[in-house]
């Protein structure tokens, strides 16, 4: 299995899906190795084999090339079709130093990466020297199908495939589409298309994302099949009970990356509104993101400021603190191929708004549904969460015993039933 983070170092809901699914194959029974481009030394994958790419060499047959200098010198003569040219300008001597090469030979060179992991300027470079890592690894690791994680992953899917003829399942957690809108990066879409058309196997975490596979990028509706994330359980008590709130004031909680994808402007929008009708309420912004600079520029703009958070990046412990003191959870993603933030809130007894353009939407029914776009369905929504007793307690109790039962394990079981397609 080829990731690209695992937890604790994880940056959004790729690490989490990947921790949860792997857990869940666990105890079906399926043996995994899962790879990821750098291990930082404190991961707890448990009795899953961790391999860190970075400590992988991969050997390399390189020409060798021999390199000739010679010196020339000559005379270049302008266009003629130029209409306008002096005589200085049509003659011109020029002299330059020419190499030539010579191939000689091939040598075997090993080569070692060291990976950052993360998603940096460099990260196009890394997704390939991934792939290059890849090979070595199905070359040294006895296994029966090549499952790989999201775009970054894919090329090494498929070369691990074409090393070893194994089977490949490719998972679809979030489309080019889904980032960008139609405004694709064509570098990134290209190796989704290639690794989903390669692929034996694509699976995708809603039947939106399904959708867009088949229609956007070609893939025979037959190889693709929706497997719904689930939620991890928790030992603590993630209630308000156990945390502090030290405000009198209610909590509208925003928690994720701040891209174009997650709708931060919509969030912010509706909060000015809310605002004018209750000024006893926080809202907090928590995540990272391109679009950081320009949702503080507009809180500030609109006079918010003193009313709005930003937190930074959360993940563990954090996490559940601030679902812990929060009394509504808002998630306006433009496009969310499925959506963990949900659960991980309606887990904690807080009531959610979600966007109907989520794959998550596919499967709650105790949550309050709206368009992104739709800053006063928004607003009212909120509002009401806030000020109508009933409503919010209804759908804390039915949301709490519905979120119990989307389990990570019933992933753990479609998956391992693709397998058997390709293994019995």
């Amino acid at each position: 299995m080829f990731g690209w983070e695992f937890p604790p170092h994880i940056s959004g809901g790729l690490g989490t899906a990947c921790y949860g699914l792997t857990k869940a194959l666990l105890k079906c029974g399926v043996d995994i190795v899962f790879v990821v481009p750098k291990a930082f030394g404190d991961e707890k994958p448990g009795s899953i084999e961790l391999v860190n790419a970075s400590k992988i060499r991969v050997n390399v047959m390189e020409d060798v090339f021999k390199e000739h200098q010679q010196n020339l010198s000559y005379l270049e003569v302008d266009s003629t079709l130029l209409p306008y040219t002096s005589d200085e300008e049509y003659y011109h001597i020029i002299e330059k130093i020419e190499t030539a090469t010579q191939q000689e030979k091939k040598q075997l060179t090993s080569y070692q990466f060291d990976f950052e992991g993360g998603y940096g300027k460099n990260l196009m470079d890394e997704v390939k020297r991934y792939a290059m890592v890849a090979v070595e690894i199905a070359r040294s690791e006895n296994f029966d199908i090549i499952h790989a994680h999201d775009w970054l992953t894919y090329l090494a899917g498929k070369e691990a495939k074409r090393i070893s003829g194994k089977p490949l399942v490719v998972h679809m957690h979030a489309t080019e589409f889904d980032r960008s809108g139609d405004q694709v990066n064509q570098g990134v879409y290209d190796i989704e298309r290639e690794g989903m058309h390669a692929a034996d196997m694509v699976v995708a975490v809603s039947d939106l994302t399904r959708n867009v596979v088949i229609n956007r990028y070609g893939v025979s509706p037959h190889k693709v099949v929706t497997v719904y994330n689930g939620v991890e359980p928790t030992e603590k008590d993630p209630s308000a009970a156990a945390y502090k709130k030290n405000i009198d004031e209610k909590i509208v909680t925003f928690l994720g990356r701040i891209t174009y994808q997650k709708g931060p402007e919509y969030f912010i929008e509706a909060a000015h509104k809310v605002l004018k009708l209750d000024n006893n309420v926080r809202f907090v912004m928590a995540g990272s993101g391109d679009m950081l600079p320009k949702m503080i520029r507009r809180v500030a703009k609109l006079g918010i400021a003193n009313k709005f958070h930003f937190t930074g990046f959360l993940k563990g412990e954090d996490v559940d603190h601030m679902f812990g003191i929060s009394d509504v959870y808002v998630m306006p993603s433009v496009s969310e191929p499925f959506g963990i933030s949900p659960l991980e809130a309606m887990r904690s007894n807080v009531p959610v708004i979600i966007s109907k353009q989520s794959g998550v939407a596919e499967v709650l029914k105790h949550a309050l549904k709206i368009d992104f776009w739709d800053i006063d369905a928004m607003a009212d929504a909120i509002y009401g969460l806030l000020h109508y007793k009933s409503l919010p307690e209804e759908f804390k109790n039915q949301g709490k015993t519905e979120v119990d039962n989307i389990k990570w394990d019933q992933a753990g079981l479609k998956v391992k039933e693709i397998y058997q397609q390709f293994i019995d």
